[in-house]
């Protein structure tokens, strides 16, 4: 039986003040590499504390990965205020530059839910990352930006039945890429992924088991 993961609780420096952190990390065995996870629209509602950025955290740390998920801006302890996304891509990088610092020369990923998940492509779009998982993306819903395509393996996770991002949009966007991400439709599902947590986390540890350990 698998022993969960150590879980740490701290804040890192962000350009508004303090960004609130959870490090979840394996029991055991060395690290293959390092992820942070970006949560939903901080103005709906979204923490670090999301039961879709908890089953990311999961999946990462299960595949012998440290998953740092944290606090936007003016979310929880995380100081400063809702900057439109902009300010929210800083607290990305800072996450990144952190996890980075502490883990020098390891592959980094990026992952996210809704907005966090369009936080994660922007940022994966400007940094060199190994991966990318982006859940219900939702990229043109909450700032105007063109199609954008990381130079690395991407996953995207949608509910069919997605009530808050357009999967037919995400379609028209998957398809426009050339050669696209990897592009996972749950039937039955909603945005919130309710009852579909753990056939989430199974598929994203199979994502990284193919594009992150089947490399070592």
């Amino acid at each position: 039986m698998s022993r969960p993961p150590q879980s740490q609780t701290f804040s890192i420096e962000g350009s508004s003040g303090r960004l609130e952190c959870i490090l979840e990390s394996p029991a055991s065995a060395a690290l293959i590499a390092v992820a942070v996870v970006c949560h939903p629209h901080p103005v709906h509602g979204g923490t670090m504390q999301n039961k879709v950025v908890h089953t990311l955290s999961r999946a990462f740390s299960a595949q012998q990965m440290s998953a740092l998920r944290f606090n936007l801006r003016g979310v929880g302890e995380s100081e400063g205020v809702f900057d439109d996304g902009e300010g929210e891509l800083d607290d990305v990088l800072s996450a990144v530059d952190f996890m980075r610092a502490q883990n020098p020369g390891s592959p980094i990923w990026l992952a996210g839910f809704s907005f966090g998940a369009a936080m994660a492509i922007r940022a994966a779009d400007i940094l060199d990352v190994a991966g990318l998982v982006s859940i219900a993306p939702a990229a043109f819903r909450f700032f105007d930006t063109k199609p954008v395509q990381p130079n690395c393996p991407w996953l995207i996770v949608h509910g069919k039945n997605d009530e808050l991002a357009d999967i037919n949009e995400t379609i028209e966007w998957v398809n426009s890429m050339r050669p696209g991400p990897e592009l996972r439709i749950f039937p039955d599902t909603t945005h919130f992924f309710h009852g579909k947590l753990v056939d989430l986390r199974e598929v994203v540890k199979t994502f990284i088991d193919k594009n992150q350990r089947g490399k070592l």
